[in-house]
């Protein structure tokens, strides 16, 4: 009898531990096989605002399977404000003779790399124009649409402006065959800070109606959002109850603390999706964005609480693990990503706080 107990608790303990690797997140190693990079430039002043006349950059790090096969959700990211070139002396856009523009756009390279290797097409943008001479949330809305008016075009076969202009890492010209392979009726979208908002904005119950032809949006994650309304008590231009959205917060941001949270507090009761955020105890502000870590140029450790804060890696890592679970649930209908969502199997070597505001009945 004890033998047979034995025997059975063994076999339970190696069940779970297949279950738990059939789940485990690629490593960088399993990604640098599987995943591939590219890069396309537009050039400074590809991109007028039509609204308000605000020229931007159409510029972006993508990063993909290394074999397309079927068709693949694709999300689109957006960093926040920060400093829009590399001079901190430059007032105009683009940037004046002798300083570049700053690649915030890069520092979600390892969130790109995890989710292409799940199966996504991820293209981080870049908004240094905007930051540089806009204030708008409508003009990275608009931006974000700009970007997915392009995709669709290539997924759809129509070549566009795009299907000339990937380049590799190293800059030699390479042309993936995204025609096909692209499924612009699963997007997602990913923003951070300000960008946080702007995503918000752009997939609203208010502006769903401007998204690009053929495009939809049906998964939107805030991460360390902004969050005020304008005019105060007028939160329609953010408001979305069509949709799922995630929000990810952190108890030591010293830039806009956990005001994201109230992204939910509006769709209490009025949302037709489940909602889901995450608060990451000692977690900052910065530290999700590599480009704004230090050492790199003008990284800065936003944290209250710089005493106990978590490493960069800690925190990236516990991104990387909520954000797919995210995009997977709600892109992929992979389930059993479900219990990161709700907390109930727990992010990795964090204390995390999580919420659900079940969908309106």
């Amino acid at each position: 009898m004890r033998t047979s107990l034995r025997q059975a608790a063994t076999l339970l303990l190696l069940s779970a531990l297949l279950a738990v690797g059939a789940q485990a997140p690629a490593t960088p190693q399993d990604r640098g096989r599987s995943v591939a990079v590219a890069e396309y430039d537009l050039g400074d002043t590809a991109f007028t605002d039509s609204e308000t006349g605000t020229v931007s950059e159409v510029r972006a790090r993508v990063h993909y399977p290394r074999r397309l096969t079927g068709r693949l959700p694709l999300i689109v990211m957006a960093h926040g404000s920060w400093w829009a070139c590399d001079s901190k002396d430059a007032v105009d856009w683009p940037c004046t003779e002798g300083s570049r523009p700053f690649p915030s756009y890069r520092g979600y390279d390892y969130l790109g790399a995890a989710l292409a290797a799940r199966g996504f097409v991820v293209v981080s943008i870049s908004v240094d124009g905007i930051n540089q001479t806009s204030f708008d949330y409508g003009d990275r809305a608009r931006l974000v649409n700009e970007h997915l008016r392009l995709w669709q075009q290539l997924a759809a076969g129509k070549g566009g402006p795009l299907a000339s202009h990937f380049v590799d890492p190293s800059g030699r010209p390479v042309a993936p065959d995204f025609a096909g392979h692209v499924d612009m009726n699963r997007v997602g979208t990913l923003g951070h800070s300000r960008g946080g908002k702007g995503v918000m904005w752009q997939a609203s119950d208010k502006h769903r109606g401007e998204w690009p032809a053929g495009v939809r949006v049906r998964a939107v994650l805030g991460l360390a959002p902004a969050k005020f309304d304008d005019p105060e008590g007028d939160n329609s231009d953010t408001l979305i109850t069509r949709l799922p959205f995630a929000v990810v917060t952190s108890s030591c941001d010293g830039a806009v603390g956990e005001q994201g949270q109230e992204y939910l507090d509006d769709v209490v009761g009025l949302n037709s999706a489940t909602d889901y955020s995450v608060s990451l105890k000692d977690a900052n502000h910065n530290y999700y964005n590599t480009t704004w870590t230090p050492p790199f140029q003008f990284g800065e450790d936003d944290s209250t609480c710089p005493a106990q804060e978590l490493t960069p890696a800690r925190q990236q890592d516990a991104l990387t693990a909520y954000a797919t679970a995210f995009f997977r649930y709600e892109l992929q209908g992979a389930r059993d990503e479900l219990p990161v969502l709700t907390g109930e199997r727990p992010l990795p070597d964090v204390t995390a706080t999580t919420r659900v505001v079940p969908a309106a009945r």
